[in-house]
């Protein structure tokens, strides 16, 4: 693995993955233009293949391991969406998958890689306990670690989505990307400042234990205490050894902010009744900074909604105005 992620590892694995997956829709917003006075866009990327943005980090760094390493099997933490990903990659090459998550992960999110034949392990409260499993497999078994986020294939996959968002509206001026390990968030802010460094690029999270934003404060990586909340996929450390996302965040990113868990049921409620758009606790964060004015827009806007598989009973609440 190389020791730094460059603009042309994103066109290659754009190039790779071309056919795999979908370029999802980006589709401009009146409501929120309305609400924001910006001209406010939607990257969909909630309508990627398995529901979140994860299998382009995925697929592409497993198209790169060689026959004899993908022959040993695979093997990744997740919070849920990534190992959904990287099971359905898996699955559609004939590679074994093992996939260790924390207790926090919900039910929907676990059956559904299952569903797709990944080997699965509930591993302690936390995404920091479920990694301990994931190398103690590795060193026994022998399996290929693919993190979720800490990994410049994986990195370079999650940034051809700042590919297509500068592809489909050249005039952007900020874009808003969910925020957890940093990998979306550090792939298309290399996207965007590669084509203009005056893009404003805001990584956006939940202020129940986001790791990278109180990292970004300490000025390096620091745990937190991982906590239940509406956006999960956002949950788990960033690594106290971390190599990629957090030197890429610091560098390349304007700023980070955190949203409440009633402003993400708001966010949510929007993107069903004005979006008509279903999207989990973790996709609508973007939407949330901009209704509660966490987040001025400023010109041609891009909001990121980078996953949609949330347990659809817990959806109905909260478009109920019930609590979530």
């Amino acid at each position: 693995m190389q020791d730094e992620v460059r603009l042309i590892d994103l066109l290659q694995a754009r190039a790779r993955l071309r056919g795999l997956i979908r370029h999802t829709p980006l589709v401009p917003s009146p409501s929120l233009s309305r609400q924001t006075g910006a001209s406010v866009h939607l990257k969909l990327d909630c309508l990627q293949i398995t529901g979140s943005f994860k299998l382009r980090g995925a697929l592409n760094a497993l198209l790169k391991l060689d026959p004899q390493a993908r022959a040993r099997g695979v093997i990744g933490v997740s919070t849920g969406n990534y190992g959904r990903a990287l099971a359905h990659a898996a699955h559609s090459m004939r590679v074994r998958a093992v996939i260790c998550m924390s207790r926090l992960v919900p039910a929907n999110k676990v059956e559904s890689i299952r569903a797709l034949g990944a080997e699965v392990r509930i591993v302690g409260d936390s995404q920091d306990e479920a990694e301990l499993e994931v190398a103690r497999l590795v060193r026994e078994q022998g399996l290929i670690q693919l993190p979720p986020f800490d990994h410049a294939d994986v990195v370079a996959g999650q940034g051809t989505t700042g590919l297509e968002i500068l592809d489909d509206l050249p005039a952007v001026d900020t874009v808003l990307v969910p925020l957890s390990g940093g990998g979306l968030l550090a792939g298309i802010a290399l996207a965007m400042k590669s084509a203009n460094p005056d893009i404003r690029v805001i990584g956006v999270s939940m202020e129940r234990g986001c790791a990278m934003h109180a990292s970004l404060r300490a000025g390096h990586p620091v745990q937190v205490e991982e906590l239940p909340t509406l956006a999960d996929s956002l949950g788990g450390g960033i690594g106290l050894g971390n190599r990629y996302t957090f030197p890429m965040v610091q560098r390349l990113v304007d700023d980070t902010v955190l949203v409440s868990e009633d402003e993400i049921s708001a966010a949510i409620r929007h993107a069903y009744n004005e979006e008509r758009v279903i999207v989990e606790g973790a996709g609508a964060v973007g939407i949330a900074a901009l209704q509660s004015g966490r987040v001025k827009a400023g010109g041609v806007t891009a909001v990121v909604l980078s996953g949609q598989n949330i347990d659809m009973a817990t959806h109905r609440r909260i478009v109920d105005g019930q609590p979530g």
